[in-house]
């Protein structure tokens, strides 16, 4: 088992991408922190039993992203347990309903993706960073992007509009000056993935059955395959390491090739 790298937190880690993040970096040496709606309550304390039985600490953090005092508070609580915080991933976010027609989206649908997928996400950039800067020990902070938000998908207009989102905050938050995070060597990235074979994908299809996106994304990808969570963890692992040090303001596509940048 690596040495103690610091500690990080991981939000929406009850299951598919956020879950195999945190138990990767828990492997590569992280004290994790983890993050989930209540109703996941159940699966995230499965999560921290894994890490504490890969022999990192961990602990349980029940917050609405989208809700400041919440992350303000998710923040402090865990910078309270672990002693500090090092790696932020705000990987925390939702589908819009599938197959709806541009013009039948109801405005409700929209302020509801963006609250979580947008200002979810700039809620944890703005408190982590805070933390961060008050330790003047640099660190990492990670968003979750999506091919969504480098190309326009069908019916998901409010989706692609908070994933364009995430890459206008990463690259704003990641700017070398005083005000914003890269003169405090606080690097600002984000994953872009294409079609995950996780949880979140059976929630954005039709009745619930992902077999024709599937069966579509791996026809379109040069690789013949859609990613599996741990494809986003490997990328994440690296992103929070003292290796990417040089790499700022990145949302990089991680999608078998069915879109280049």
């Amino acid at each position: 088992m690596p040495g103690n790298k610091g500690v990080a937190l991981v939000t929406g880690a009850a299951q598919g991408i956020g879950e195999a993040i945190a138990l990767r970096l828990a492997e590569d040496g992280f004290d994790v922190a983890v993050n989930d709606m209540a109703s996941s309550a159940e699966k995230l304390q499965g999560v921290v039993d894994e890490i504490i039985g890969k022999g990192r600490s961990s602990s349980k953090h029940i917050a609405d992203v989208s809700k400041e005092e919440e992350v303000a508070k998710m923040v402090e609580d865990v910078v309270q347990h672990h002693g500090g915080l090092d790696v932020m991933v705000a990987n925390a976010g939702v589908t819009g309903k599938p197959a709806v027609p541009f013009t039948e989206i109801p405005c409700e649908e929209f302020e509801r993706v963006m609250s979580i997928n947008a200002r979810g996400t700039f809620l944890c950039y703005k408190h982590a960073g805070i933390q961060m800067i008050k330790q003047g020990r640099g660190g990492r902070i990670i968003g979750a992007s999506s091919i969504a938000g480098k190309k326009g998908m069908l019916t998901q207009g409010p989706y692609c509009a908070s994933k364009f989102a995430v890459r206008g905050l990463t690259q704003a938050a990641g700017k070398k000056n005083p005000l914003e995070f890269g003169t405090h060597r606080i690097t600002v990235n984000a994953y872009a993935p294409g079609v995950i074979d996780t949880p979140i994908l059976r929630d954005a299809a039709v009745n619930g059955d992902p077999s024709e996106i599937i069966k579509t994304m791996k026809e379109m990808a040069p690789l013949k395959r859609i990613g599996i969570p741990e494809d986003i963890s490997n990328l994440v692992s690296f992103l929070a390491s003292e290796e990417s040090h040089f790499i700022t303001g990145m949302p990089i596509s991680i999608n078998g090739g069915i879109w280049f940048d």
